[in-house]
């Protein structure tokens, strides 16, 4: 009975995933393009083989990974903070909730065209702040290292209150008797959370952690309106190269075979960030 349950949503995930996948593991090998005349022709591995030589893609691997370390690094930080701050008995609590969570119930183009606005060169806000001060306008989306670290706060910015509502999902599932057992025995809010919430809040940190490295990774919308890859590709993602290939470029083998690309590095690390938990999990365990 419960796998005839499971059915509905098995082939749900087969139609919406697995189909595309094995789709993409079939496309990968073909030489596929406008110079075919869009017909599939079997080019034995030349797509896999041009990836591996592709400089491009290695270049847009470490900036794909570099943005996600970053801002997955800083959200998990901010987040936990911002929702150890909500959990608290504030005045007007479901007000400031409600304003914490906008950015992140704000579509990412919308948020996108607002930090462009912001950082415009010579008219945004930001640059009109600097002149004020006397100071001279700058490109701040003209520059590799500021453009790479603002995409990185925009990011940040959008999405910290989701990992924010997750956490505070987890403080809420915290009976207050233990967190009150250990202030009897006099211990501190730097003990309580070390000994107490961040144990109990492990499981919610992992799933915060997997929702936004496979979100990282895959980002698109957030550089393609920001930055358009720019300056010379210093913030494009795996995921916008695969979009100029298959829609600029009309290579639709090689844009899936850098999805699935794409695809293992997620995989690959998700499965790193579930077997340093377990192996996290296991040392406890054996802890005296």
């Amino acid at each position: 009975m419960a796998i005839l349950l499971l059915l509905p949503a098995l082939a749900l995930v087969a139609g919406v995933f697995l189909w595309p996948l094995l789709r993409y593991g079939w496309l990968s090998l073909q030489a596929s393009s406008v110079l075919t005349g869009l017909v599939p022709v079997p080019n034995g591995g030349a797509n896999w083989q041009r990836l591996l030589a592709d400089g491009r893609f290695w270049q847009d691997a470490a900036q794909t990974l570099r943005f996600a370390g970053l801002s997955l690094a800083l959200e998990l930080l901010l987040g936990l903070a911002l929702a150890l701050l909500l959990h608290r008995p504030l005045p007007r609590r479901g007000l400031v909730r409600a304003v914490v969570l906008l950015p992140w119930a704000l579509p990412t183009t919308v948020m996108a065209l607002g930090w462009r606005w912001i950082l415009n060169d010579p008219f945004g806000p930001l640059n009109g702040l600097l002149q004020s001060l006397g100071l001279p306008a700058y490109g701040f989306l003209s520059q590799p290292a500021t453009t790479w670290l603002f995409t990185v706060l925009a990011d940040v910015w959008k999405t910290t209150p989701f990992v924010a509502l997750l956490l505070l999902a987890g403080l809420q599932a915290i009976p207050s008797e233990l967190e009150e057992a250990l202030r009897l025995e006099g211990a501190g809010p730097w003990q309580r959370l070390r000994r107490l919430t961040l144990p109990l809040l492990a499981p919610y940190l992992l799933l915060a952690a997997l929702f936004r490295l496979a979100q990282a990774l895959g980002v698109f919308d957030l550089i393609q309106v920001l930055t358009g890859s720019g300056p010379a590709s210093s913030t494009e993602s795996l995921a916008l190269y695969a979009y100029l290939n298959a829609m600029r470029f009309l290579d639709f083998g090689y844009a899936a075979t850098l999805m699935l690309g794409m695809f293992a590095v997620v995989l690959g690390l998700s499965a790193l960030v579930l077997l340093a938990q377990a192996l996290r999990r296991r040392l406890a365990e054996m802890a005296p």
